[in-house]
């Protein structure tokens, strides 16, 4: 199977997994906007008891979330570090979660239509190939399963933002963590999810004010967004 990875954003990655859980340290916008991510997902349906995967896991902040919420989750990255940082803080915080350091694609072939939500958080915009991301979740769907994706719009808005002023002005993200080229237009999410056998059923903004750290949902697609797709039954 081609390898659908990029070495300097995985390198990247593994290179902060000893700080993922470090609310204060350079991975702390993640956890800023965590809860309003949740927000999207719980808003359509009740995670207890579903079986959910994980895409593009990294240290596990999603992961654990959901597992708290009563999911059986199953967390997938290919920063093998970071994964083996998911696996322990798991296990600190008493969770069961199974993490694996493997691909969407070797996932959705080894476990077609054994899950009830996917979720791929800010993954999407790391990798070569998004699209086959997307057909890798809806493969992993059971008919009638959702999935949850969230990325970042390729605008100028967002280019200013997300790394003029994220990454090189304020530090509120390390530098070389995204590049403009591979943010993604809803348009073209929505036509590879259509694709794969996926309709689209809700989007929002993710709007974070850098002040006060805190996120929530909006109206505003410009920077960062998340889309829910239902697989067609």
């Amino acid at each position: 199977m081609p390898s659908n990875q990029d070495a300097q954003q995985l390198e990247h990655f593994n290179r902060h997994a000893q700080q993922w859980w470090d609310p204060n340290g350079p991975l702390a916008t993640l956890h800023h906007i965590n809860p309003a991510r949740m927000a999207f997902v719980e808003r359509h349906l009740d995670l207890n008891g579903k079986k959910v995967a994980d895409i593009g896991c990294g240290g596990g902040l999603a992961a654990e979330a959901m597992a708290r919420a009563g999911a059986d989750v199953v967390g997938i990255d290919m920063a093998c570090d970071a994964i083996e940082i998911a696996r322990l803080h798991a296990l600190e915080s008493g969770l069961a979660i199974d993490y694996r350091c493997t691909s969407a694609e070797s996932l959705a072939a080894e476990a077609p239509a054994q899950f009830d939500v996917v979720t791929c958080l800010d993954m999407l915009e790391h990798v070569p190939e998004p699209a086959e991301i997307v057909r890798a979740s809806a493969q992993l769907l059971k008919p009638g399963g959702w999935v949850f994706f969230s990325t970042l719009n390729r605008t100028l808005k967002a280019r200013l933002l997300a790394i003029g002023a994220a990454e090189h002005l304020l530090g509120l993200v390390p530098q070389g963590t995204h590049e403009f080229e591979k943010f993604i237009k809803p348009h073209e999410l929505e036509h590879w999810a259509r694709a794969s056998g996926l309709s689209l059923r809700d989007e929002a903004g993710l709007c974070y004010n850098p002040l006060t750290h805190q996120a929530h949902l909006c109206d505003d697609l410009s920077i960062n967004y998340l889309m829910a797709f239902q697989k067609d039954a």
